[in-house]
């Protein structure tokens, strides 16, 4: 498998979900609250790497929708050091801490209707069933025997609004997973 596998281009105009599940984190820390735990050193790396490859390709997200875990937000800030997102366009959502597919999609459909590429940052097993949802189950998975694996970066093309994202509405334009980053 290449490090991004792209299935489609998207076509005309549309928006662009990023589904980014959260790094690596560190479980040596035994009392901490699962919310606390913070990214390992693996984790930290995989998070620059996927920072620098948005940097890349230029994807930037005006819109950003995060956990309040400390591993996500970590995650976002290790992003932003190679993605710039000012403070203005970030929320950090309660309701996604991991959360099932119904409460992932009411998130989603109260994103601003302007905002046409948004960034979601978040936990399994919620991330990969909400792709699952919108783009079917005949998705690769990774050499892990994985979906989203941490740190991976799911672009979906979707159509209309925020809130009316149906089942296989959308179209999934690439998977990337940093361990394929190298």
């Amino acid at each position: 498998m290449t490090a991004v596998q792209k299935t489609t281009k998207p076509r005309g105009k549309c928006r662009n979900l990023y589904l980014l599940r959260h790094a690596k984190s560190d479980w040596k820390d035994q009392g901490a609250e699962d919310i606390e735990r913070r990214l390992n050193e693996r984790g930290r790396d995989a998070a620059k790497r996927i920072g620098l490859w948005m940097k890349q390709q230029r994807l930037r997200p005006n819109w950003v929708i995060c956990s309040p875990a400390a591993r996500t937000r970590e995650t976002l800030e290790l992003l932003r050091s190679h993605v710039k997102i000012p403070d203005t366009q970030i929320s950090f959502d309660d309701e996604v801490y991991l959360a099932e597919v119904r409460s992932l999609l009411s998130i989603l459909a109260q994103c601003p209707q302007e905002q046409n590429d948004v960034l979601l940052v978040g936990h399994n097993p919620g991330m990969e069933e909400l792709l699952v949802y919108l783009c079917g189950d005949n998705l690769s998975i990774s050499k892990k025997g994985k979906l989203m694996p941490t740190a991976t970066l799911v672009h979906v093309a979707l159509p209309g609004e925020w809130r009316r994202l149906a089942p296989n509405s959308g179209k999934l334009v690439s998977i990337v997973r940093s361990e394929d980053l190298g």
